[in-house]
């Protein structure tokens, strides 16, 4: 991010108040000595400077004084900062742009849970419906914090993978009950986490925070190739026409990007799915058969299954839970670092956990899974810098409206894998490169390089091993055996703890020398 816009977060948000105090001291002090010889000049000076501090409420003296000074903001500055001023309707296309990136990945953990669960054809559609709603009112949250639950960052929230393999089992042998009760007793423990992140989060310093970063980023790389392929138990899986389709999607963002100028250029995802989708009807490869015998409006079911408390299942989700907050602390640092050039603030990360856990807790009242803030929507952050609350707001409203209008939710639905996966592979790339910045921003100490360097080869590669976890209990494989975030994070705390400092890293010259005499 270039010097212009970070100096344009500085004047818009609170959170960057230290960023500018010496620059805002330097124009103090040079006020102050040119008021000796004209002191009214002072308090012009003083007057300009402290009409842009944070806190000061502006008067309409104020803005008549300094309104042929400051020039409008564009709509591009606009859309890079949290509160900047844009037209609701004008962001609408780069909510919508949140939105598709997302939407596959938000319904497919709960095909995999309704699938295992056996449910009916309605069940499943009913649970999807419900998945839509939690996911924007997720987002609503995190944006527009209730009390001190929510981000106030530019997350969009979504059903977690974090939780399928959990869940899968969970419901095979205790039902859809006891998978809803863990998921609520689950939310509230994450509630809690988020509200006390101030006395643990100290144990997560920056370099673990990093390493979850860059976990999180290597996590969706299948994920983004398998889309790209056709998507996971796809018949024609790796077929020349959704290689083509991934390929076509891939190139038109590129040169969407490259080619257009200005604010348009931050909608290349967006319009690589719409090409891509217009291709993939041509190819045959999208299926209209959902929208047939669709209602027009459809109230989503609150309760649709009773919750029973299993104590088993209860334990097992909490411990994911856990995983997720330290998944959420990465999710924060990314994207704050991707969008606002800065390291998140503790009340935005406590934040962030707590709305988390809230709106798990509703999700299961409304018979779904966790959520959790999306990565995707954080790679689709670092390509197009747009962090306006109210632009990704409307993403949230979206999601709502198509939960409560099927056509809408059935038209998202309809997008092929492979058209998402050649628009988002991109964007999981950057989040690695992100979580590598973070890694250097920590240092390359030799204590640092050891953490890192154990922590993702074991997280990474015991993972793509199956049967490396075999002798495990079964509780410890559904959390760790495909979850490499998880088992980078402990492998992490764990070195974090236990080796000393960066001295004993260090070759001690001078016992060297002395050694060499002796």
């Amino acid at each position: 991010m270039s010097t212009d816009q970070h100096g344009t977060h500085s004047e818009t948000e609170p959170s960057n108040i230290n960023s500018s105090h010496d620059v805002n001291k330097t124009a103090d002090k040079s006020a102050s000595a040119s008021s000796t010889a004209n002191p009214e000049s002072e308090n012009k000076a003083v007057s300009g400077l402290t009409s842009h501090l944070p806190w000061r409420k502006r008067t309409g003296s104020d803005a008549a004084a300094n309104g042929s000074k400051q020039p409008k903001p564009s709509t591009e500055e606009a859309l890079r900062s949290l509160n900047g001023q844009i037209s609701f309707w004008r962001g609408i296309p780069f909510g919508l742009q949140h939105v598709m990136a997302m939407f596959v990945a938000n319904l497919a953990p709960i095909f995999l849970v309704t699938a295992a669960a056996h449910l009916t054809p309605s069940q499943s559609a009913m649970i999807i419906q419900n998945g839509l709603l939690v996911a924007g009112l997720g987002t609503c949250l995190q944006l527009y914090p209730l009390w001190r639950v929510g981000s106030r960052l530019p997350m969009v929230t979504g059903i977690s993978f974090t939780y399928v393999a959990a869940a899968t089992a969970i419901v095979g042998k205790q039902g859809y009950g006891a998978l809803v009760g863990a998921v609520i007793v689950g939310g509230l423990l994450e509630l809690v986490l988020g509200l006390t992140a101030q006395f643990w989060k100290k144990y997560v310093p920056p370099i673990v925070s990093a390493i979850v970063v860059t976990s999180i980023g290597f996590s969706l790389l299948s994920t983004g190739a398998s889309s790209f392929g056709g998507g996971t138990g796809a018949k024609d899986f790796g077929s020349w026409q959704n290689l083509t389709l991934g390929l076509i999607s891939l190139v038109a963002c590129l040169a969407f990007q490259l080619l257009m100028k200005g604010t348009v250029k931050q909608l290349s995802i967006l319009f690589g799915l719409v090409v891509g989708y217009i291709v993939a009807i041509f190819f045959g490869k999208v299926d209209f058969s959902g929208f047939q015998h669709l209602q027009v409006v459809s109230v989503p079911h609150f309760m649709p299954f009773a919750p029973t408390f299993d104590v088993g299942s209860i334990i097992s989700f909490a411990l994911l839970y856990v995983v997720s907050s330290v998944e959420v602390l990465g999710d924060t640092a990314a994207l704050s670092n991707v969008g606002l050039n800065r390291l998140p603030t503790d009340q935005e990360t406590s934040g962030a956990i707590a709305g988390d856990g809230l709106i798990s807790t509703v999700s299961g009242l409304f018979g779904c899974l966790p959520l959790t803030s999306f990565a995707q929507n954080i790679g689709l952050v670092a390509v197009t810098k747009v962090v306006n609350r109210k632009v990704i707001l409307s993403g949230g409203l979206i999601l709502i409206l198509a939960s409560f209008v099927p056509a809408v939710a059935q038209l998202f639905n309809s997008m092929p894998q492979a058209v998402l996966g050649g628009c988002t592979i991109m964007m999981f790339g950057n989040i690695i490169l992100s979580g590598f910045q973070m890694i250097a921003e920590a240092g390359f100490s030799q204590r640092n390089t050891t953490i890192a360097a154990l922590s993702l080869t074991i997280g990474i590669g015991f993972t793509q091993v199956g049967g490396i976890f075999a002798q495990f209990p079964q509780l410890f494989q559904s959390i760790f055996a495909t979850n490499c975030i998880a088992v980078s994070f402990v492998v992490a705390v764990i070195l974090n703890a236990v080796l000393p400092s960066e001295e004993h890293f260090l070759v001690n010259t001078n016992s060297d020398k002395k050694e060499a005499k002796d």
